[in-house]
């Protein structure tokens, strides 16, 4: 019969409680609460109709709270609602209609705090969506319609002017302008755009006016991808919120089993009703998963996405950080300076044959081959055919001939013939340069040799300077270069410890080598070429990710611009959430043992009891708001 009343009153209470997150009443409800305790204190209204009051919203207040404790047992959990239930049965019982209204006003702030974190959250994504255009300018023939943006296909010719969002990825094909991508990168200043350069979805045209031709639209632009980050990068919860859920279901089982024992013992409900009324809060579990909401949108507009909050706390555990070479801590925009030919070939016909062969690699040599043949007006074409060896080099063909571009050793592999005299210049020629190098063979004859020149990162000294101080006790840098290469470049930015002349394979070979149980391996590239590497290591850290879909996936943590000082700033801002999340233990801890002295030694009772726990809750859930004013350090 009791648990027939039990099932009906809590099915009562849902359908109340539908109609309170419809109406969206409880921040409504809270200023009632609030201004009817005040009136109690300030003994406003008669003592009956006070009481009156006092029993009819403290009686609206708690059916969403029974509803919500039904639910719990339902899936076999204590939850705090399950807890607060009980003491306001008991108060209510007690009479103590004051004390259930503090409960209810303290569970009331509790939801709304709550629900202030993924309000928050879906306001970042809602500012982001602002940001999608609507409607877009097409170029048919000589005439320009405007469509929505949905109709756009690749390969549409998109025309957009001054003060127009950029509505796809794609490539300037005429005009000029300046574009803000602060919406991206988080970088402050525009950026000049012109004929050849990528542009991307949602970043503003500033200035000029800009013909694009599209490369991906809707869900596969670099915006959408970046808004499908953000909306699943609180699904993945750190060690700290984790600890927080558990230590929560703990902390509410061993109340409840103490409240009884306490009662058994005693045979004081008032001394337990203030126990109960001290402990049935939830404020770390609201508390922790706030900051780290809060510090994860503060790292999303700097251009720095965490795909959790795992992430964020695993990088301040990060002892051994892995560096790629090109691109990651060298600028990665390679200049030919050599072309040395063999045979009969001409330096013109060389450098035909190593950009046809690059024609469709996104690999920076690859990258400086076909712009040095531009800059000398060279023609060349699409290969017939192509395959790319990550690590090793590219097979073409080109007018039914091959092409084997690449490593020394690939290119033997392949068949092309070598002569001692050949080998002997070569010898030469890698021992005097500490550049890197590629081949060019065609038609199973070597053709050429180019080397090419690298720049260290302006920074990346500095920067790895301050990672040291953050606790990342080695640096290693891994490279497909010579030795000569990897020795230069590690001298310049301070690093001991490189490992040249390695496959893709072997660099996997050596994150395993670094790995163990005690601290956290953190590898940073560019997510295409070490998109393995990335997922291998514990930390995977891609940089320069602004229009890579391979990076933006393969990376636990992507910086969106070629920037190396977001590293140190990522580690900061880990650090400070992590330092904010475990004082909020230390508040709550503090903060409950004091509760219970007072609860057990009777110098307070229930009424004082709610209006402790209801004032006390504010204190970690404060401390975590802070998070949400962190400024990045300017200094680094």
């Amino acid at each position: 019969m009791y648990s027939f009343k039990l099932k009906t009153l809590a099915i009562l209470s849902g359908k109340v409680m539908k109609k309170i997150k419809y109406y969206d009443t409880d921040k409504y409800l809270l200023s009632v609460l609030a201004v009817i305790l005040l009136c109690h204190y300030l003994k406003i209204f008669s003592s009956s109709a006070d009481e009156i009051l006092l029993t009819f919203f403290a009686s609206i207040a708690t059916l969403p709270v029974i509803y919500n404790a039904f639910l719990s047992l339902k899936e076999k959990r204590i939850s705090i609602d399950l807890l607060a239930s009980i003491a306001l049965v008991v108060s209510i019982m007690n009479r103590e209609w004051a004390s259930a209204v503090f409960i209810n006003l303290m569970l009331t702030s509790a939801r709304l705090f709550a629900n202030y974190t993924k309000i928050q959250a879906r306001d970042a994504i809602k500012s982001l969506l602002k940001l999608r255009p609507e409607k877009v300018k097409v170029k048919i023939g000589r005439e320009i319609i405007e469509e929505a943006v949905a109709k756009v296909k690749i390969n549409d010719i998109i025309v957009v002017e001054l003060g127009d969002r950029i509505p796809v990825d794609g490539v300037v094909v005429s005009g000029q302008g300046i574009v803000d991508q602060s919406s991206l990168t988080g970088e402050s200043t525009p950026v000049e755009k012109k004929i050849r350069d990528k542009v991307y979805s949602s970043t503003l045209n500033v200035a000029g006016s800009l013909v694009i031709r599209a490369e991906k639209v809707g869900k596969d632009t670099t915006f959408e991808k970046i808004i499908k980050l953000i909306e699943q990068s609180g699904k993945d919860k750190s060690l700290i919120q984790t600890t927080a859920d558990r230590f929560a279901s703990w902390y509410l089982a061993v109340t409840l089993v103490g409240a009884i024992i306490l009662y058994l013992i005693s045979h004081n409900l008032v001394m337990v009703l203030s126990v109960l009324l001290v402990t049935c809060a939830d404020d770390v579990a609201v508390a922790v998963p706030m900051a780290f909401s809060a510090a994860i949108g503060k790292a999303a507009k700097q251009g720095i996405i965490f795909k959790g909050g795992a992430f964020l706390e695993g990088i301040t555990k990060v002892k051994t950080l892995i560096v790629d070479k090109t691109g990651t801590i060298t600028l990665g925009k390679l200049k030919i300076s050599q072309v040395v030919t063999f045979g009969n070939f001409s330096k013109d016909e060389v450098v035909i044959m190593a950009a046809t062969a690059d024609y469709f690699s996104q690999h920076p040599i690859a990258k400086a081959v076909i712009e040095y043949a531009k800059e000398r007006k060279l023609a060349f074409n699409k290969p017939t055919d192509f395959t790319e060896y990550q690590g090793k080099g590219i097979y073409a063909i080109m007018k039914n001939k091959k092409i084997i571009c690449g490593k020394l050793s690939f290119l033997t592999e392949s068949g092309i013939e070598i002569t001692e005299g050949q080998y002997q210049k070569i010898k030469k020629i890698m021992l005097d340069t500490s550049k890197t190098s590629i081949f060019v063979g065609y038609d199973k004859k070597l053709a050429c040799l180019i080397t090419l020149a690298d720049e260290l990162r302006p920074g990346v000294k500095k920067t790895l300077e301050e990672l040291k101080t953050l606790g990342i006790n080695k640096i290693v840098m891994l490279t497909g270069d010579n030795e000569n290469v990897a020795k230069k470049i590690a001298k310049e930015a301070g690093i001991d410890v490189f490992h040249a002349n390695l496959f893709p394979e072997d660099k996997l070979r050596y994150i395993k080598k670094y790995q163990n149980k005690k601290h956290k391996v953190a590898m940073i590239g560019d997510g295409v070429n070490d998109a393995a590497s990335l997922a291998l290591a514990d930390i995977g850290i891609a940089m320069g990710v602004i229009g890579s879909d391979v990076a933006i996936e393969a990376a636990d943590i992507a910086l969106m611009k070629d920037e190396f000082n977001k590293i140190p700033e990522a580690i900061h801002l880990g650090n400070t959430t992590v330092k904010i999340s475990q004082q909020d233990f230390w508040i709550w801890g503090v903060v409950n043992v004091v509760g219970f002295f007072l609860a057990l030694s009777g110098t307070i009772g229930p009424e004082e009891a709610a209006a402790f726990n209801f004032i006390t809750d504010f204190f970690p859930i404060f401390n975590s708001l802070r998070l949400f004013r962190y400024n990045f350090p300017s200094d680094i």
